[in-house]
């Protein structure tokens, strides 16, 4: 059996970490690495036309309430997230937050539900895949609650915003810019 592959210096190209020496898909062992306090912010939107956000807000959708359905599939997503992603570690969470915010703009901006999700646990690795499974799945939970009135909704810039713990420290993603703190 082959191990993997030794971690990257500063002299050494950043590598994949989910592959061995021989190019094989692993799940990283992280036995070794201590558990520390973890966290990750991830954010998304979904854009629709102002009658449906107007339905959306107003909680009389045909299917129920929009939001509240899709906080609790969000929840669950971010509990299901190593289902998902094969090489994704499985997590005892500690905390998972949705949050929505809607928003009306004007210009050429549609009017949008914006879902930000705050996952932590206290473990040996991070926790962004579990915010963005759940930023996702809330998103297309709207999708699927509102199609009826609306199939041109888009769910757009799904992304991580923050990650906090573990050996890197902390990140605040802003627009493509990282702040280190």
């Amino acid at each position: 059996m082959t191990d993997p592959l030794p971690p990257a210096t500063d002299d050494t190209p950043p590598r994949l970490t989910h592959f061995d020496a021989r190019g094989q898909a692993h799940m990283v062992d992280v036995g070794d690495k201590p558990a520390t306090r973890r966290t990750a912010v991830a954010a998304g939107r979904i854009e629709m036309q102002p009658a449906t956000l107007a339905l959306v807000q107003s909680g009389t959708a045909k299917k129920g309430d929009v939001l509240g359905i899709a906080r609790i599939a969000g929840i669950q997503a971010a509990k299901k997230a190593s289902d998902l992603v094969p090489l994704c570690h499985p997590l005892a969470l500690t905390r998972v937050a949705i949050e929505f915010e809607a928003v009306s703009e004007g210009g050429s901006t549609a009017a949008a539900v914006i879902c930000q999700a705050t996952v932590e646990t206290t473990g040996p690795t991070g926790v962004e895949i579990e915010a963005l499974a759940a930023v996702q799945i809330a998103l297309l939970t709207v999708y699927d609650m509102c199609k009826a009135v609306d199939r041109g909704m888009v769910i757009r810039d799904v992304r991580v915003r923050e990650k906090h713990g573990g050996k890197s420290g902390s990140h605040v993603f802003e627009q493509n810019i990282i702040t280190t703190g």
